[in-house]
């Protein structure tokens, strides 16, 4: 199956991009799809073998889940690499003219269809922009 492929512009310099993308206490301010989701806690050990967790629940506690893998390369300030279980991504940070490019590569799973996958990575990339760009 293709990768899927997602990306945004963020106004802000490389620095405070990369530690929002990667700091836990900025991961639960924008790592969910839609506003009646939301994110409770994260964590992040931001080395090659480290571990990372988001929760993922509705407001309402009907749902929730862990978004959670294994970063297997990082490249500071540029690349993210990680694996979630036997799906791989990668984040890349190339600093261009009005901000840093994100762009978000990743393997998508089988149990959405491929545009609902595509449009729920690009909302939570989306939200990360805002949250920046509000912060930065």
């Amino acid at each position: 199956m293709e990768k899927v492929v997602v990306e945004t512009i963020v106004n802000a310099p490389i620095g405070e991009v990369w530690r929002a993308y990667s700091n836990p206490d900025d991961m639960v301010q924008w790592n969910y799809a839609s506003d009646d989701w939301h994110a409770p806690s994260a964590t992040s050990d931001l080395r090659p073998g480290g571990q990372f967790s988001t929760r993922m629940e509705a407001k309402d506690g009907s749902a929730g889940f862990d978004f959670a893998g294994t970063y297997t390369n990082v490249v500071d300030q540029r690349l993210i690499e990680y694996s979630l279980g036997e799906r791989q991504a990668s984040v890349e940070f190339d600093e261009v003219q009005g901000g840093v490019r994100v762009r978000v590569t990743f393997d998508p799973e089988n149990e959405f269809p491929l545009e609902q996958q595509r449009a729920g990575w690009q909302a939570i990339l989306d939200n990360f922009k805002r949250h920046v760009e509000t912060t930065a």
